[in-house]
Formats: structure tokens, C-alpha cells, sequence
């Protein structure tokens, strides 16, 4: 009873928030359904929605702790393998140095996918543009699919394979939509969206005009799932903001006022609180190789014109339908709750996910997902704005959400971060998902300022103590850590088959970032490709996999998506610490069939086929 009364009181206090909320913003809301793409925006500031600025922190080099706090000696987690695998032939491009724009600033994600089915990860890597190559004056920066030697190098295929995708990426996520064995990819950019068919020889086409998912304007991160259990994997496309590349919000120009944007009081490009949002997408698959837009029955059309960068279809409550979670940039996030009739419920209030305890909106970048207290329900962590913290969210059960980032250890360290690309990942095999954030500022110019933070900015690593605790893993000096980048998009996967995760960076105006995990112990894994059968789609997108050894059970989803803008590797991996057999292992598969496997194999990649039980790879 006491519990109950709990959740109640709580649902109470972020109803109150939720109209606190509600009578700051309607003014931008009101402003924002009148305006049109040529009126000058609003003047505030991007992304510092959650109060006053926050006194520098440094090292004890004086260093700002965002490019500095490394510990010599320290133990090696990662290591640069930039240079060594080839990745460095990629290069990223995004607007002029300058920034003065959002267009500039927002940066691109990546994709881990194995394209040509050898069983070894590949990499897409998506570039910005220009915009003197949109009005077609320069080429057009490409992205890059490179393909795994399986020898520790990667080579450039993209000319090959057609994905050049030649616009202005933002996001990608990946799945296998019409069932044929071979992942596809979807693209969002800054223009039309691209669909990339997988032929099954190393080529794919373009079909998003005809598959009716092209869209046009400013799409950002998407996310695949099944939501209405008919197999065939639907797609949502979150919007971020309306945006005209030849009169943009610049102050001084194009009717805007010197001086309307800053940030600390220096003057600043514009957005996006002030510009108005573009609208989200949810695409329903035919089944024929088109998909109609549902967004408005479906209830997730974003009427408020939120401004999305990050999504991903996840079943929350447990009850085997995919429900839905958006990261917002400066506004509320949402989560919506699937309802089994094609339609969705707005629980963001209510559940606690869209705002923060103090009723405060964040910017929101990125999404992690993942079971990191092993209780069986999927948690939420979620990237901000520097001067504020990246929020952890437990689950709670009950479609209820508690905020504990401060408690559990990974709130404090980020707020002189500016946090993107994120995930959960048990770095060391032990059997608790460890967590990872990419992080890197969107203005040049705070280099020049005493303000504790930089525009390159070191990844941070927690290593989960308990299930309940995290420690940030201190930096070593000269690994991997160490690294300062200015970073974006961040996936996740084992890139080598050798039972480590790896990490992924793409990085603003410069090469990418490969990070391989170089931890040495003596801990057992196991990881799992599934394919699915009659009823699931075919990549298993929407399986939760359950492992027990002895009293511990883990839990891992297939997702395609979240993270910020990026999609990372769709098989589940687990550490198994010093157990030497998995005493269970439950696969509920999308479909919603169960399948036991009892003693599987272990440090080793299995493929598990719907049905039919496990090959060993």
C-alpha cells in the first residue's frame, strides 16, 4: 500500500510540474504555430533550459576537466585504433568552421551493421554538407561504409555498395524491413531522407521515394520496431527544426537583431528554443515495399512541434508491444505507450521521463538503453546540455519512472559535459552493464572562455559497481579516454568477434574515433545473433533475451536506434563474470513465442534461429 500511495503522490507532483511547465511555454508555443521559415526567431539561447550556469571545474593542471583530469597509470579500457584500422580515411564535414548556425553545429551519427552477412560488424559513417554543396556549387561531403577485413582493418566500399548518401546526414538506424535476410538502412538528413535497400551483394538502391518515406526539411535519429505486431518492421523519424539554409537565423541579419542570441552572455548562433519545430513521423510497412504515414491516428505527429534528435522503439511496460521513446532538444521528452490498436498514449507526465524532478525541461541529445540494476525493466539514461546533467532513469514498473542519476553516481561528473552519443555496455564482462557517453560542445568560442568546458571533449566511462552504483573510470593518460574529440554519434558493438564491446565515434569536422575495448581478464561472455521466424520480423528487432547463472539474470533487448542519432550492433551480449555455464537462457521473441536453451555454449557468438534452437559461430 505504502508503494502504491508512492507512485500516486508522485504522478501528482509531475502533474503539477507538467502545468508549471506548461503555463512557461505556451508563449513559445503559441509564437511557434504562427511563425513561418522566414520570420526571425525568438531570442533565446540553445539548449539551457535548467538553470544558471555552473562554476568551471578543473584538474590539477588547471585544465579544464572537460580536455584534462587524466591519471597516469591508470588501467587501459580502450584503445585508439583510429589509424591502425583505416578509419581515418573518413572524414567529417558540417557547414563552415565558424558554426554560425544549428544547421553547423548538431554533427552526425554512425551505424554498426553487418551488411554483407560474413558475420563481422561493419561501419556507416554519415557527413554533414555545406551550404554551398546544397545549391550545388561544391561536391557534396560523402559518407562512408566501411567494410571489416576481419583482420583488424576496415576498407572504404561506399562507390561499391551506393551509399554515398551525398545530402546532409543527421541519422541512421538500421533493420531488415522487408524480411529478406539483409539489414537495411535509413538515412535522415537536412532535405530528403534516403531508404537503402540491401540487394544481398554488396550494392543497395535507394528506394525511399518509392517506398513513400523520403520526407524532405530536418529529420534526425529514427528507430525501427514492429509496433503493431504484424511482423514487418514500421519506422518513426523524429523531427527537429524548420530551418531555411539561405535565410538563416543569423543575428544582425535577415531581420534579427544584433545581439538576440547568446549564450553566458556572449553572442551566439540561434536555436533552437524561438525556432519553429519540425513535426515526427511514424511510418507503417505495407508489406510491400512502401509505408504509409500513421503519425496523426497513431498519436505521435508531436503537435507541439517538439525538437527531436533521438528515438527509440522499446517495450517499456513489458507487456510484448513496442512502445516509444524521443529525446527533445530544450523541451520535454516524450514516452508513449503503445495501446495494441495502432495507437499510442502519452504518458511523458505522468511516468516521470519528461521532465526532470525539478519540473525543468533539458536538452536532450541522446538515449541509452539497457537493465542496468538487473531487475528485468529496461532503464532510461538520457544526454543534456552542458551546465546541466545527463539523467538517469530507473524503471520503476507500473509505466513509472524515478530519477537517479545523483544517487547512482552519473549526474555530478557530467555538467561541465556536453553529452551526445550514449549506451549501456558491460565493458568488462563482468555481468553489469557499464555506461558510456560521447560528449563535445557545439560552440568553437568556449575555448577562449575560463568557463571550465571546451569544445573537444574526453569520453566518459562508468563502470557499474553494483547495480545500483556507478564510478567514473578514471581517463589513463594516453588511452583511449584520453581522447579529446569533438564528438556526436556513438555505436556500440563487438567489431573484432572476440567477446569485448567496442565503441564508435563520429566526430564534427574531423576523422571518426574507434575505441577498442582491450580489458584483460578472466571473464566468460556469451553473445547472440537472433533471426526470426513466422510472426517476428526477420532481424529479431523487439527479442528481450534473459540469461541466468546461478542467482543473477541479466536481461538485453535487439533495438535499432537510439544512443544519439546512430544504430548499433543487433546482436544481445552478455558478460558472464567468472560463471562458467549459463544455467538459462529465455529468448521471448517478437512474435511472442518463448524458447528455453538450457546449458548453451559460452565465449562464443551464437546464431539463434526462431524455433530451431542454436549453431555456434
Amino acid at each position: 500500500m505504502k508503494r502504491r500511495n508512492s507512485r500516486q503522490t508522485g504522478r501528482r507532483i509531475r502533474l503539477v510540474h507538467f502545468l508549471c511547465f506548461l503555463l512557461a511555454a505556451v508563449t513559445i508555443n503559441v509564437g511557434a504555430q504562427e511563425a513561418d521559415s522566414h520570420a526571425p526567431p525568438q531570442a533565446q539561447p540553445m539548449g539551457v533550459s535548467t538553470g544558471p550556469p555552473h562554476a568551471a571545474v578543473k584538474d590539477a593542471h588547471a585544465r579544464p576537466i572537460t580536455a584534462g583530469g587524466f591519471v597516469d597509470g591508470a588501467p587501459i579500457i580502450f584503445q585508439d585504433a583510429t589509424s591502425s584500422s583505416g578509419l581515418d580515411k573518413f572524414l567529417h564535414h558540417s557547414g563552415t568552421p565558424e558554426k554560425t548556425t544549428i544547421l553547423e553545429s548538431v554533427g552526425s551519427g554512425l551505424a554498426l551493421l553487418d551488411y554483407d552477412n560474413d558475420g563481422w560488424l561493419d561501419i556507416y559513417l554519415l557527413s554533414g554538407s555545406t551550404v554551398a554543396a546544397l545549391s550545388g556549387k561544391e561536391p557534396v561531403p560523402p559518407a562512408m561504409l566501411f567494410h571489416n577485413n576481419h583482420d583488424g582493418t576496415f576498407t572504404d566500399v561506399t562507390e561499391k555498395a551506393g551509399v554515398a548518401n551525398e545530402r546532409w546526414g543527421f541519422g541512421v538506424a538500421v533493420g531488415d524491413y522487408d524480411n529478406d535476410g539483409w539489414p537495411d538502412i535509413y538515412v535522415a538528413n537536412f532535405g530528403k531522407n534516403r531508404l537503402y535497400h540491401n540487394n544481398g551483394d554488396g550494392t543497395f538502391t535507394d528506394v525511399a521515394e518509392k517506398a513513400g518515406v523520403s520526407l524532405g526539411g530536418w529529420s534526425a535519429g529514427p528507430t525501427w520496431g514492429d509496433f503493431d505486431h504484424d511482423g514487418l518492421l514500421d519506422l518513426f523519424v523524429p523531427g527537429y527544426l524548420k530551418f531555411d539554409a539561405n535565410h538563416p537565423p543569423i543575428p544582425g541579419q535577415n531581420g534579427l537583431p544584433p545581439g538576440s542570441c547568446q549564450f553566458r552572455g556572449v553572442g551566439s548562433m540561434c536555436g533552437p528554443l524561438g525556432l519553429v519545430g519540425e513535426r515526427d513521423h511514424l511510418f507503417h510497412n505495407n508489406g510491400n515495399g512502401t509505408f504509409r504515414d500513421v503519425s496523426e491516428s497513431a498519436g505521435v505527429a508531436d503537435s507541439h512541434g517538439y525538437y527531436g534528435l533521438a528515438s527509440a522503439f522499446v517495450d517499456v511496460d513489458d507487456d510484448g508491444w513496442m512502445d516509444l521513446v524521443v529525446a527533445n532538444d530544450s523541451v520535454p521528452r516524450y514516452l508513449y505507450r503503445n495501446l495494441h490498436n495502432g495507437k499510442f498514449e502519452d504518458i511523458s507526465y505522468v511516468s516521470g521521463f519528461a521532465l526532470t524532478d525539478n519540473g525543468l525541461a533539458q536538452a536532450s541529445m541522446g538515449i541509452a538503453v539497457g537493465d542496468y540494476n538487473r531487475d528485468g525493466k529496461l532503464d532510461l539514461y538520457v544526454t543534456v546540455f552542458s551546465d546541466d546533467f545527463n539523467t538517469l532513469y530507473r524503471n520503476d514498473g507500473n509505466l513509472s519512472f524515478s530519477e537517479v542519476g545523483f544517487q547512482a553516481g552519473v549526474s555530478t561528473v557530467t555538467i561541465p559535459f556536453l553529452g551526445w552519443g550514449t549506451g549501456f555496455l558491460d565493458i568488462d564482462n563482468d555481468g553489469l552493464t557499464d555506461l558510456f557517453v560521447a560528449n563535445g560542445h557545439i560552440y568553437l568560442w568556449v575555448d577562449q572562455r575560463d568557463w571550465g568546458t571546451t569544445w573537444a571533449q574526453r569520453p566518459l566511462l562508468f563502470r557499474n559497481v553494483d547495480g545500483t552504483k556507478f564510478a567514473e573510470v578514471p581517463a589513463a593518460t594516453g588511452s583511449g579516454l584520453a581522447d579529446i574529440i569533438p564528438a556526436r554519434g556513438a555505436a556500440f558493438g563487438d567489431l573484432f568477434n572476440d567477446g569485448h564491446i567496442d565503441v564508435v565515434v563520429n566526430n564534427i569536422d574531423s576523422h571518426p574515433t574507434l575505441l577498442r575495448n582491450v580489458v584483460k581478464n578472466n571473464n566468460h561472455w556469451i553473445s547472440l545473433k537472433l533471426v526470426g521466424g513466422a510472426g517476428s520480423s526477420r532481424d529479431a528487432i523487439g527479442a528481450k533475451v534473459f540469461v541466468t547463472t546461478g542467482q543473477v539474470r541479466q536481461r538485453a533487448d535487439v533495438f535499432s536506434g537510439g544512443s544519439y542519432s546512430s544504430s548499433s550492433d543487433l546482436r544481445v551480449h552478455f558478460g558472464l563474470g567468472s560463471a562458467s555455464d549459463v544455467d538459462k537462457l529465455e529468448i521471448r521473441w517478437p512474435s511472442g513465442n518463448v524458447e528455453m536453451l538450457n546449458k548453451p555454449p559460452i565465449d562464443r557468438i551464437l546464431t539463434v534461429v526462431e524455433g530451431k534452437g542454436n549453431s555456434t559461430k
